[in-house]
């Protein structure tokens, strides 16, 4: 842990310096050093209450070694927004980057997310989702998967999850896309592409958390990649107006390619409680969400 006046000793070799917050097997860790690899590790970031707050440490010391601004849950996009437009004044077009959970993002924070979207404001907008509010005690929130596990919904999730990424898709904004922490170089990639263009992007992380998913610290990527690989998450891009499917997502168009998606759930506590017919019924709405993605690449080619 370092104070901000002792940062430049360090240069920018690491983004996130040790003797963090973070829980073991964290995955936003993970994500954002990906970012700062993207990015060189020259960048804006403001970060809404989550654990991605937490994990710098407690005033005056952090972890990070960019400039960060900590606000309030609903406010990142009309912050970040703020900032974009003040080092446009400045002369200065370094990157202005929003990290934010699912819960400031698809819940408390949506109100100003679209509102950023609709007035196509210059800033890269990362959803880090760990599909629950993690960091108040494993809330569902709106990206929560059907019958997860919970302490809100302690016989499992009744309702569907958000697809914030098709959301902001319909806000006609000029970059989306979904990445997982499991392929760094589709997210570096991802973010680097996004860069390149003007106006409003998003990119929908998935990131697996152990405490709350309720699996073994060391299970973090390898629950990430069976999501991709059962097709529970699909990785594609949208880009001015093509949308493609991503290279790691390419052999799961096939269903008989897809790993069965038992492995994926098996390691996650929050699944244990369910039937084979959940189960099947999972199985179905996956099929129509790779459908629906099918159908949208077909459209936006």
């Amino acid at each position: 842990m370092v104070t901000m006046n002792e940062l430049h000793k360090y240069g920018r070799t690491k983004f996130i310096m040790p003797g963090t917050a973070a829980c073991p097997g964290c995955p936003l860790q993970v994500g954002m050093r990906q970012l700062a690899m993207a990015l060189d590790g020259k960048f804006t970031m403001v970060i809404p209450a989550g654990c991605s707050s937490i994990i710098p440490g407690t005033a005056p010391f952090t972890a990070y070694t960019v400039p960060v601004l900590h606000v309030p849950f609903a406010s990142s996009p009309a912050v970040a927004s703020g900032i974009a437009r003040a080092v446009r004044q400045r002369g200065n077009n370094g990157p202005v980057v929003v990290w934010a959970g699912d819960g400031a993002t698809a819940d408390i924070g949506f109100a100003t997310l679209s509102g950023a979207a609709y007035r196509n404001e210059d800033i890269l907008y990362i959803m880090a989702d760990n599909e629950a509010y993690m960091n108040t005690g494993i809330q569902a929130s709106g990206t929560t998967p059907w019958m997860a596990w919970t302490t809100t919904s302690p016989r499992g999730k009744t309702e569907d999850r958000k697809d914030v990424a098709l959301i902001m898709l319909m806000h006609k904004v000029p970059y989306v896309a979904t990445a997982s922490i499991a392929y760094p170089m589709d997210f570096i990639d991802k973010v680097r592409r996004a860069m390149q263009v003007k106006g409003f992007k998003f990119i929908h992380l998935h990131a697996p958390c152990p405490p709350g998913w309720r699996m073994e610290d060391a299970y973090t990527i390898r629950a990430a990649r069976l999501a991709v690989e059962t097709g529970a998450w699909i990785l594609w891009e949208y880009n001015q107006g093509k949308l493609t499917i991503s290279p790691p997502s390419l052999p799961y168009k096939d269903k008989s390619r897809r790993r069965p998606l038992e492995e994926y759930l098996k390691i996650q506590g929050r699944f244990a409680h369910l039937k084979p017919e959940d189960i099947k019924v999972m199985e179905e709405k996956i099929d129509r969400q790779w459908d629906l993605i099918l159908k949208l690449a077909e459209i936006f080619k």
